[in-house]
């Protein structure tokens, strides 16, 4: 994609599933990959270390502002600067909301929706210095639809959604982009660790007939992340085999 050779990328949960994809389709651009994560992103910045690229990988709590201002300022110290940010940090903690307990939901919240409006905050300053960036949010197609069980996780997809666009607006000034991607069932560890039965239910609600791969999310964030996509921005972009029609 036009325009990404040596731009300093975070891609948050980046070290499996979708994050993964994410962070590896950026390295084949010639980006230079900054992995945040609160699991071991050893083999990941491996995997981009192995492309030829610069890479670093960096256990972050995102729900925590002041860890994100740190991080950030660390990632400026070694990169010079930071000019794409990716929120693909997520969790899930699902039941019905008459069984969920306070904590799951403000787990969920505090992950899925603090967590993004921390980082957006964090890059902010030296993506303004440059009068230039990109900040890609990965939502989920039940944060336009609702899903049974999954309040917690639809109402922070949701949430997220109204903080691209609101933050779109504040930064279109700066030439900052902000979008969001919706994907819908994708092969990850965490879709994969659900039971056949609703594997099979989610399978009845998609046009396309297949599930989706972790590389078809990374492919449209690398090309919102571009040159190409310079005019474009507050926009949600489902990935999802047509489920959400």
């Amino acid at each position: 994609m036009k325009g990404l050779k040596d731009r300093v990328v975070i891609v948050t949960g980046g070290a499996r599933g979708i994050g993964k994809a994410i962070a590896l389709a950026f390295a084949d651009e010639g980006a230079k990959v900054i992995v945040w994560d609160v699991l071991d992103t050893s083999d990941v910045v491996a995997e981009l270390k192995a492309k030829g690229v610069s890479a670093l990988g960096m256990n972050v709590d995102i729900t925590s502002l002041d860890a994100v201002s740190k991080a950030m300022s660390e990632v400026v110290e070694k990169m010079g600067g930071v000019d794409i940010l990716v929120n693909n940090a997520g969790i899930t903690r699902d039941t019905l909301i008459m069984r969920m307990k306070e904590d799951a939901w403000d787990a969920v919240l505090n992950v899925n929706l603090k967590g993004a409006f921390n980082c957006i905050k964090a890059v902010l300053k030296p993506m303004m210095k440059k009068r230039w960036g990109r900040i890609i949010n990965i939502s989920s197609i039940v944060g336009l639809i609702g899903n049974a069980g999954q309040a917690n996780y639809s109402a922070s997809k949701a949430g997220l959604i109204g903080l691209t666009k609101s933050a779109a607006r504040e930064l279109a000034g700066r030439n900052i982009t902000v979008n969001a991607i919706a994907p819908g069932f994708i092969r990850t560890p965490m879709t994969e660790a659900l039971s056949d039965e609703v594997k099979e239910a989610y399978f009845a609600r998609i046009p396309l007939r297949r599930f989706g791969e972790p590389e078809e999310v990374a492919r449209v964030v690398v090309f919102l992340a571009s040159e190409d996509a310079g005019y474009i921005t507050g926009e949600v972009i489902r990935v999802d085999g047509g489920m959400a029609m």
